[in-house]
């Protein structure tokens, strides 16, 4: 059997076709789409437990990766953007609902985000995470910008859980959220953000309703990358909510972390009947069903002996607004699967 290959950018297209939710959502002054001008400011907001109080929105955004930008794109916030940056691997636009804005907006770089690129950018904040571009070793952090003058927004999903540097505080959907509202509140585009919340707890709904439920529901772990030892999802990165709430049994639930490494012999132990491959980077998600149907330790293990795969875009399953629509395809894979 193939692994199973499912464009989640096409379920999210059409459900934001339907709602008229996304990147055509209305302004609430029913304008030109910026924020309109009055009392709203200043405005306080709650980000990996720090308030921040900004006097006014954000004129110069730089985003790093593909879910953060969309995250900005999805609320219709492009105008704010002095540019993203990302590697050329991002996908296949041609379905994405934020098609128009990605060709609106300066690609700024394809390698690695820095302070000097956004001090040349002349951003007012910086959008990035811990691991998401944020990165001690490389002394780009949140503080050294600040020394510069320019501001962070960090990606919730990525916030630090108080447990050395593990990373995870909520449900990773509540993150989704609750970016998408301090965004909402940041911008003046409040409307926007709830629109889309809406939308996607409908979509997210509308697949748990379909799915898998009770002893049906199938083991599954997610393979980012490794041979030595395997990058994948805990608790609290976008595959737990994923996977889970498509009707499968997430194999790694207990790991409170976001993206984190495990042993091989905890995957065999665990037995899944079903993996996730994260379709990115230079080693391509054929490649890596290759390597896990080769791998001798995993001869065994349940998904691997009926080639259960299935294959699901970066931007899928990090924190960004495809995380619903991925969810309703994981789920028709797993009914599939199982039937």
């Amino acid at each position: 059997m193939p692994p199973l290959v499912r464009p989640a950018a096409l379920v999210l297209a059409a459900a934001l076709a339907v709602t008229g939710c996304g990147a055509e959502v209305t302004a609430p002054d029913g304008g030109d789409g910026r924020p309109k001008a009055g009392g709203h400011y200043p405005v306080t907001i709650e980000n990996c437990g720090e308030k921040k109080t900004y006097d006014a929105a954000p004129e110069r955004v730089v985003t790093n990766d593909v879910g953060i930008t969309e995250i900005m794109f999805a609320l219709g916030l492009e105008d704010r953007m002095a540019g993203y940056v990302m590697p050329d691997d991002k996908g296949d636009l041609a379905a994405v609902p934020w098609k128009d804005a990605y060709q609106k907006t300066k690609w700024l770089s394809k390698k690695q985000i820095n302070k000097e690129l956004a001090l040349d950018a002349r951003a007012d904040l910086v959008f990035a995470g811990w691991n998401y571009g944020f990165n001690e070793g490389e002394g780009f952090t949140p503080a050294a910008l600040e020394k510069v003058g320019i501001g962070s927004y960090l990606l919730t999903e990525s916030c630090r859980n108080g447990r050395a540097k593990a990373r995870g505080v909520m449900p990773p959907l509540e993150a989704l959220y609750v970016d998408l509202r301090n965004l909402g509140t940041l911008f003046d585009v409040e409307d926007r953000a709830e629109a889309l919340i809406a939308t996607f707890q409908k979509q997210v709904a509308e697949a748990q309703a379909k799915a898998l439920k009770g002893a049906e529901r199938p083991r599954v772990f997610l393979y980012d990358a490794g041979r030595d030892r395997p990058l994948t999802s805990g608790a609290y990165a976008g595959p737990h909510d994923i996977i889970t709430k498509a009707g499968g049994d997430h194999v790694m639930k207990d790991l409170k972390d976001s993206w984190t490494t495990v042993g091989w012999e905890t995957v065999v132990e665990r037995d899944p009947e079903v993996i996730v491959i994260n379709d990115y980077g230079d080693v391509s998600a054929e490649q890596k069903r290759q390597f896990l149907k080769s791998y001798p330790p995993l001869a065994n293990v349940s998904a691997i002996k009926h080639d259960r795969i299935v294959v699901l875009d970066y931007v899928d399953l990090v924190e960004s607004p495809r995380n619903p629509a991925a969810i309703a395809s994981l789920a028709a894979d797993l009914r599939k699967l199982k039937g």
